[in-house]
């Protein structure tokens, strides 16, 4: 049975004046990229105008850009997206800018 979000400890529990990085890489969102797409929305909500947020994505799903950027772009105006690089371990980091 895939997990929900509610059945998964949010990546972030209080809001972010700051630049920060969210963790969305667990077993959890390997096998849930809903979970990952919900997930990374909360982050990006969480995060104060003129901050960035890194979203640490599972390998397992590919390339961020291929399911995850779009479903921001529709969810999120002000937004711009910066891919940094691939993990050692496999994962992908992409930076969200919350813009005014």
């Amino acid at each position: 049975m895939s997990e929900t979000a509610s059945d998964v400890e949010p990546v972030t529990r209080r809001d972010h004046e700051a630049s920060w990085s969210g963790n969305l890489e667990g077993p959890e969102h390997a096998a849930n990229r809903e979970l990952v797409v919900e997930q990374a929305k909360g982050a990006i909500d969480a995060t104060a105008t003129g901050f960035h947020v890194n979203l640490v994505t599972h390998g397992e799903h590919g390339h961020p850009e291929s399911y995850l950027w779009d479903e921001l772009e529709a969810a999120f105006d002000g937004i711009r997206f910066e891919y940094v690089d691939r993990c050692g371990c496999g994962g992908h980091v992409t930076r969200v800018h919350v813009d005014d």
